[in-house]
């Protein structure tokens, strides 16, 4: 089995910064990409920033010169830097593995998409 195992939230005033770092384990053969969403109340899930297995990334408009997503293939683990934070950026925030491809004994698994518990992250004013 696989799971995405999640730390680094909490409350931070406006302008801080924190760290988010979500860790895959399992049996693991290979991960695409990976990446953050997140949810507010009353709001939709969506996407923060993903990155590819070969280091490409996509942000979202609204944190672009802010946060900072990598990515540690050896360790199947990526991160979230969060700089300069604002009270909007206060939500649950989820980590996300595409196409994860697993083994147990010698059967293999997948490619399935996997998703982190969430993580609150809280902007104070």
């Amino acid at each position: 089995q696989v799971q995405l195992v999640e730390s680094g939230g909490g409350l931070v005033q406006a302008g801080g910064s924190l760290r988010l770092s979500c860790a895959a384990s399992g049996s693991i053969i290979s991960i695409n990409a990976m990446g953050w969403y997140r949810q507010a109340p009353g709001k939709q899930r969506e996407l923060v920033a993903a990155i590819t297995s070969g280091g490409s990334t996509n942000y979202a408009d609204s944190v672009k010169g802010r946060f900072t997503i990598s990515r540690d293939n050896a360790k199947n683990t990526v991160y979230l830097q969060m700089n300069s934070l604002k009270p909007e950026d206060t939500a649950v925030y989820y980590c996300n593995a595409d196409d994860i491809t697993y083994y147990r004994g010698t059967v293999y698994y997948g490619p399935y998409d996997y998703w982190g518990q969430g993580t609150q992250v809280t902007v104070s004013s």
